[in-house]
């Protein structure tokens, strides 16, 4: 398996965002299953989702029942984001499975996935900067607009720096100078072996 191109897993990123905002609803994933595309294209989707709940959670006046249930939706949504990530970083372990670290390799302090995960983001944040810089209703104002565009350039300037990291780390672990190795998130929250406030009340 080659290797992922920091611009090919930003384009399918902004695919997804895209897809979702035609409707403003789950789009169903254009990519075989399975493959890589798909698991950038399903980690994209779930963050979109979550991002709108997120938003939708913070109005003044929703009523208390909605926000437990929203904060619900949040909970099994942030596991399915964790599933996806460990699904990302199998496939950079295959990727460099056949290469030999160097005696000296070092560790990188996150994986390529949970990198994966933050360009993912990165993605809706320029998306929605961009919404807002490109605002035409009477409450935008001219300073409102001014201060977005001045974000969303840091955002755009961010998304290349973020591009270089992953291209840079792929081009280490190819070379033997790092060595793959992943750790799994263990979240205790969702496990009802793990969290006492689940199991302290399990009959």
């Amino acid at each position: 398996m080659k290797a992922l191109e920091a611009t090919k897993a930003v384009s399918i990123f902004q695919e997804s965002v895209l897809d979702w905002h035609k409707k403003e609803a789950p789009h169903p994933n254009p990519y075989p299953d399975g493959t890589l595309e798909f698991t950038l294209y399903q980690k994209n989707h779930i963050d979109t989702i979550q991002w709108h709940i997120e938003d939708e959670i913070r109005r003044p006046d929703i009523a208390l029942e909605e926000v437990v249930a929203l904060k619900r939706k949040i909970d099994k949504l942030n596991q399915e984001r964790t599933d996806m990530v460990e699904r990302l970083d199998d496939f950079v372990i295959e990727m460099f499975r056949s290469v030999t670290p160097k005696p000296d390799a070092r560790l990188n302090s996150e994986s390529p996935a949970w990198l994966l995960d933050r360009m993912s983001i990165l993605e809706l944040k320029i998306f929605h900067m961009e919404e807002q810089v490109n605002r035409n209703d009477s409450s935008a104002t001219k300073e409102h607009i001014e201060k977005c565009q001045s974000k969303l350039t840091v955002l755009l300037d961010q998304r290349e720096d973020l591009k270089q990291c992953l291209e840079e780390l792929f081009d280490d672990y190819a070379k033997g100078t790092k060595r793959v190795k992943v750790y799994r998130q263990m979240k205790m929250y969702n496990d009802q072996n793990l969290n006492p406030s689940l199991y302290k009340n399990q009959k």
